[in-house]
C-alpha cells in the first residue's frame, strides 16, 4: 500500500493508474486519507473468475463469471435496441439512460465540435455508436464514448458500414455513478489502446479535466471550469466555453 497526496496523483496520473494495478494507492488531502485507487482490471480467461454485470451502481449489479467477447456480442444481439452496453476486460456495463443535465451539456459540445471540425479532416461522432477498442488480440472491448472525434473514419470504415479504428479524442459526460468508472476503467483502457486526448466533463463540479496521452501513458493535463475558455491538448487552435 502507497500513500501519496492528492497534488501527486493529480499531477502523475498516468503512473500511479499503473501502480494501481499491483497495489492500493491511498490519497490523501491535508493530511487526511481522502480516496483509494484500487485495480479494477485482472487477468481473465473466457471461462474465468467471479465479476459483475454492472450500470455503475451497485443497486444494478448481479455476481457472474467474466465472459468472451465474443459471448458479449451474442448477448448484445439479442438485448432489446434501445439497450446501451459496453463490454471492459471481460466485464458488461448497461449505461443508465441520462439525465436532462448530462444531455444539454453533450448536445452544447457537439454542435460546439461540429462547427469547428466541419470541413477539416476530423469528424466529431455522437453516442450511441461503438468503438472497439483492443489492448491485445485476445483483449478486446466495446465502448460508447458520450462525444468523440474520428480522423481516419474513410480508412478505417468497414465494408458493413461500422468504424473499426480508434478515435483521436473522446469525451465523457460522467455522472456520480460512472464517476470511478470514468476516471479509472475507461481512461486506463483509452490511454492503453492509442486515444490520444481524453476529457471527462463532470456537471456536478462544473468542471472539465483533459489528459493528453502519448506512448500509453499520460504527457499532460489540464483542469477548467466551465466558466474558463476550455483547449484541447491535441487540436490547436480548439478552444470552447461552455
Amino acid at each position: 500500500m502507497i500513500k501519496v497526496t492528492a497534488t501527486e496523483v493529480k499531477n502523475n496520473f498516468g503512473k500511479y493508474i499503473r501502480l494501481a494495478a499491483k497495489e492500493d494507492i491511498i490519497i490523501t488531502k491535508n493530511s487526511k486519507e481522502v480516496g483509494r485507487l484500487t485495480s479494477m482490471q485482472k487477468e481473465y480467461e473466457d471461462d474465468g473468475m467471479d465479476s459483475v454485470f454492472r450500470e455503475g451502481s451497485t443497486a444494478y449489479s448481479f455476481e457472474t463469471k467474466k465472459i468472451s467477447y465474443e459471448k458479449f456480442l451474442e448477448i448484445r444481439k439479442k438485448s432489446d435496441e434501445h439497450e446501451r452496453l459496453e463490454y471492459i476486460d471481460g466485464e458488461i456495463y448497461y449505461l443508465a439512460s441520462p439525465k436532462i443535465t448530462h444531455q444539454q451539456i453533450l448536445y452544447d459540445l457537439a454542435v460546439i465540435f461540429y462547427n469547428w471540425f466541419k470541413g477539416k479532416k476530423c469528424t466529431p461522432a455522437i453516442a450511441p455508436f461503438d468503438i472497439e477498442l483492443q489492448r491485445s488480440a485476445k483483449k478486446r472491448n466495446m465502448v460508447q464514448p458520450d462525444l468523440m472525434v474520428i480522423c481516419d473514419l474513410d480508412e478505417k470504415t468497414g465494408e458493413d458500414g461500422f468504424y473499426k479504428g480508434v478515435p483521436t479524442l473522446v469525451v465523457e459526460v460522467i455522472s456520480k455513478s460512472s464517476r470511478g468508472h470514468d476516471y479509472i476503467k475507461k481512461m486506463d483502457l483509452y490511454m492503453e489502446c492509442g486515444v490520444q486526448e481524453y476529457w471527462i466533463v463532470d456537471p456536478e463540479n462544473q468542471e472539465i479535466h483533459t489528459y493528453l496521452f502519448k506512448d500509453k501513458n499520460l504527457a499532460k493535463n489540464k483542469a477548467y471550469t466551465f466558466k474558463d475558455q476550455i483547449k484541447s491538448l491535441y487540436f490547436e487552435d480548439f478552444s470552447l466555453t461552455l
